[in-house]
């Protein structure tokens, strides 16, 4: 076997390739002794780092083991093929990374610059809580009742009912009836379009 793998370094370029894309293995493995230096200089060139040089070289030797059979002399020698190979993968490389980059900063840009204040939160509630006051001043006296005793006590229907001495249906539908009046109220649709993100 060791006088099989001593010819190889002696065989072209051209024959390691075909040889190469037959599957030989020790012929892959001539090529990479032979090209490995020129591989791995145009890699650093490429990526400007040791570690991602190294994984480039890596990845287009893959490249050449797998798509030996596509390598036709009239287009270049085995070298010039193999480097373009390395060029290729690293200007895919460097495409795919451009546009993973493009991808965080879209999703940077379009995130909130920042989130609301406590203080500022704390003020929205205290706005929104008035305007429902003031609407609930404009409803009946029984739905108003009803309504803020939901609203600002948070009690049940059945605490209100019971509280007020009325039936549970009395005061469901006096609660249908107030909450339909104030879905309905402009000041209330406003605010509820204007809603600041929490």
């Amino acid at each position: 076997m060791r006088g099989h793998r001593g010819r190889y370094p002696l065989l072209t370029d051209e024959d390691l390739i075909s040889l190469v894309g037959a599957g030989d293995a020790f012929a892959f493995s001539a090529l990479h002794d032979r090209h490995s230096r020129a591989i791995y200089s145009l890699a650093r060139r490429l990526t400007g780092d040791e570690q991602d040089a190294e994984d480039l070289m890596q990845e287009a030797f893959l490249k050449v083991w797998r798509s030996a059979g596509s390598y036709r002399a009239e287009r270049g020698s085995v070298r010039t093929w193999m480097l373009s190979v390395v060029r290729n993968q690293g200007i895919d490389r460097l495409r795919s990374q451009a546009s993973h980059r493009r991808t965080q900063e879209k999703a940077r840009a379009e995130a909130p610059r920042s989130q609301p204040s406590e203080v500022f939160i704390e003020s929205w509630r205290n706005f929104r809580r008035d305007r429902v006051r003031e609407a609930l001043e404009d409803l009946p006296h029984t739905q108003h009742k009803v309504l803020a005793l939901a609203h600002f006590s948070d009690r049940t229907n059945a605490e209100i009912a019971e509280r007020l001495c009325l039936p549970l249906g009395t005061v469901k539908g006096r609660m249908r009836l107030g909450l339909k009046k104030l879905r309905n109220h402009p000041e209330l649709r406003e605010m509820a379009v204007g809603e600041p993100p929490s």
